[in-house]
């Protein structure tokens, strides 16, 4: 008996990751690598940089807890931007709440997230990343809202917001 419920539970979870392919036709990272100036800095160099929480969530691949980041209850128009190297990679127009506890968006900006698979949780994921940098911002799921089907669920860490009355910082070499 406990053989077959094995068997069956193995073969559901086959089934489920299957259906719960992400499919993200730009953003392959060998593809994403767009016309952005190189950035010379070490690990080192960004851990100076950045709070050791965004550290950890950008190059160690970390998540913060969920409900934690004020960019949950964002409203306003604008960009939000790698926390590391400030390349935009979601406007506000994409933003919903997907009641999962993490700033959530149906699309990133267009060659501005790379993607890889993750599996860190014993089965598949896509990781997203930011393409000029690399660091790490969180995962794509295909229970999105229309009119890609995606969600985008981010790090708030990993992300900063300039609103739409404030000029976008100079990305960071």
């Amino acid at each position: 008996m406990e053989r077959r419920l094995f068997i069956a539970g193995a073969i559901t979870s086959a089934l489920a990751i299957t259906a719960n392919r992400v499919v993200i036709a730009s953003t392959d990272s060998s593809a994403i690598k767009g016309d952005f100036p190189p950035i010379n800095k070490t690990r080192e160099d960004w851990q100076k940089l950045l709070g050791a929480q965004q550290y950890e969530v950008l190059f160690e691949e970390g998540t913060e807890r969920p409900w934690t980041s004020a960019l949950n209850d964002e409203k306003r128009e604008g960009t939000y931007i790698c926390a590391a190297c400030y390349l935009p990679l979601f406007l506000s127009e994409t933003k919903f709440d997907s009641g999962t506890g993490w700033p959530s968006f149906y699309q990133a900006i267009e060659g501005n997230a790379g993607t890889k698979r993750d599996w860190k949780l014993l089965f598949p994921r896509t990781e997203y990343h930011c393409a000029r940098c690399e660091g790490h911002q969180g995962h794509v799921f295909n229970d999105g809202p229309e009119p890609t089907g995606q969600r985008w669920c981010n790090n708030g860490v990993a992300l900063r917001f300039v609103p739409s009355s404030e000029s976008l910082p100079v990305l960071r070499v």
